[in-house]
């Protein structure tokens, strides 16, 4: 690792969080000895590479820095001798998140960035180009560490270390930051005064919460944000906000993520997905018209900071939690933080060598994640179950074994069983030939034996 002229690379560099990104290097200039700063897109992003790249440097600039910035659709050269690599790509842009939520929401059922049979065929998608990645990274640069923020971003993390043997990888996610921020504001106490730990994988995890006297405050969190007086605010811009039944929760004595929602009241949210659905507004769809707004702003030659309209993109913190990573372990700052990373005994009830969602100090080795142990039964079944699903999905993604992919679909809480989890598979399939080579014998079989599903799916997507 470099200490003193860093190359850190972006793939997915023309994405609409990049502004927050530099905004957070900038932050930490004096942590940083930054030198170069790749940005790397596709062919399909490179107007948008163009776009948010021009923005990035006049960041640079406006903060007077000498920071080389670089734009580049050759992955292989940006990865050269750089020393840190972080992901934020989506593989078909989000044309194919629209896919991923309009497929199963025809039918009636929950289609999800990362839930449900919409997140699985994310992960489908994604895995083969993280490990496409490594393999890139291995040569050009072997001792780089990998962060990664892609969607979903607990199976793509556990396919990097564990499939790809990159142990130099770190997972993030913003809900923690949202969970920590509402925790904080509820008890009037600044956030830096609580200590809170959190367990789980990733948009599957659940908190407890101390104060600096050392006195838990779980409990009386409960009651603040989920009391049956309180209005439901799940501090995500990405799903709705229906309150969750106060008594589980208070049974449960462990604070949920917000993701939660879709199993704790799958019903609920099912409905309102249905609805945004019929209404031509699945989040996916909102997202592309507040991204093309975005987009027009970044146009603009005047503007040389984060606009305040990306907290509206629904990933804000992303970025920043991204920096700081990198400036702990840069610097062994031990910063604590919650990170995807391995499970090495961290929570009893999961495999010793998968990947958790997990807090801990982040140094120049790595994470340390906090000895969590044992969940409760009502959350132990729970994860367990998830876990298999997502050893299943990984499985499924790099083999392209259509049993595998079957399977997963099947124990996926979120996807009814038997025919129709059938049914969601094969037209998903379908709907992403173009991104899933690794399925293209099962693809060919479903063309050739079911042209009612093909017909079904080519009448769908001309309505997106």
């Amino acid at each position: 690792m470099s200490r003193n002229a860093l190359k850190i690379v972006t793939i997915g560099g023309g994405s609409s969080y990049t502004p927050e990104l530099i905004e957070g290097y900038i932050k930490r200039q004096d942590q940083l000895p930054i030198k170069e700063i790749w940005l790397v897109d596709i062919e399909a992003g490179k107007e948008k590479l163009e776009i948010v790249g021009a923005m990035a440097k006049r960041m640079v600039a406006a903060a007077g820095l000498d920071w080389e910035v670089h734009l580049t659709l050759d992955r292989r050269e940006a990865l050269k001798d750089a020393d840190y690599v972080s992901t934020q790509f989506r593989v078909g842009l989000l044309d194919a998140r629209i896919k991923d939520e309009r497929v199963p929401l025809s039918h009636g059922v929950l289609g999800q960035e990362t839930n449900g049979a919409g997140g699985m065929f994310k992960a489908f998608r994604t895995i083969p180009v993280i490990l496409g990645i490594i393999k890139d990274m291995e040569e050009m640069c072997p001792n780089a560490w990998l962060v990664n923020f892609t969607n979903p971003a607990g199976m793509v993390t556990e396919a990097a270390i564990k499939h790809g043997g990159w142990k130099k990888t770190a997972g993030l996610c913003n809900v923690p930051i949202g969970h920590s921020k509402q925790a904080a504001e509820k008890l009037g106490v600044p956030e830096e005064e609580l200590f809170i730990k959190y367990a789980g994988i990733n948009h599957f995890h659940w908190h407890r919460v101390w104060d600096k006297e050392g006195n838990e405050r779980t409990d009386e969190l409960i009651d603040l944000i989920y009391g049956p007086q309180e209005e439901a605010d799940s501090h995500l811009k990405n799903i709705h906000s229906a309150p969750f039944h106060y008594e589980q929760i208070k049974d449960l004595g462990m604070l949920p993520c917000g993701y939660h929602r879709y199993y704790y009241i799958e019903d609920e949210m099912l409905a309102h997905s249905v609805e945004e659905f019929e209404k031509g507004e699945t989040r996916a769809q909102v997202v592309k018209a507040t991204e093309a707004r975005l987009f027009e702003l970044y146009k603009d030659p005047k503007l040389d900071y984060k606009p305040k309209e990306l907290e509206q993109r629904g990933g804000t913190h992303y970025s920043d939690a991204a920096c700081e990573l990198i400036a702990s372990i840069q610097n062994d700052k031990r910063t604590d933080m919650v990170v995807s990373t391995e499970n090495n005994g961290t929570i009893v009830d999961l495999p010793y060598d998968c990947v958790v969602e997990v807090s801990g100090p982040v140094t120049s080795h790595g994470p340390e994640p906090y000895n969590w142990g044992s969940f409760p039964p009502a959350a132990r079944g729970l994860i367990q179950g998830m876990k298999g699903m997502e050893e299943t999905t990984i499985r499924a993604a790099i083999t392209g074994d259509y049993g595998a992919a079957l399977q997963a679909f099947t124990i996926n809480p979120l996807v009814p069983g038997g025919t129709m989890a059938k049914t969601l598979l094969d037209e998903l399939l379908l709907a992403h030939e173009a991104h899933l080579p690794q399925f293209a014998e099962s693809i060919k079989r479903i063309k050739e034996t079911q042209p009612e599903t093909v017909e079904y799916v080519e009448e769908l997507m001309k309505s997106n």
